[in-house]
């Protein structure tokens, strides 16, 4: 479970476990919890990028107008 992690956090901690699972030299048990531990920090991070990403707005300017548009 994932909880008090910024996505920031959450990316350092990926890039961490990859790094550990492209090492031949870690064991079987520790990679297969450093995977599960990765597919949690993953969905996490789409989750908070959705989310984001429907706040998002652009604005345009139309003839003097500023019209707001769903970031897509």
């Amino acid at each position: 479970m994932i909880e008090n992690v910024t996505f920031e956090n959450a990316e350092k901690e990926l890039e961490e476990i990859i790094t550990k699972l492209e090492d031949e030299k870690t064991p079987f048990s520790e990679a297969q919890k450093l995977y599960e531990r990765g597919t949690e920090l993953v969905k996490f991070c789409l989750s908070n990028l959705d989310e984001v990403k429907g706040k998002i707005t652009i604005i345009k300017k139309d003839l003097d107008k500023f019209i707001e548009e769903k970031f897509e």
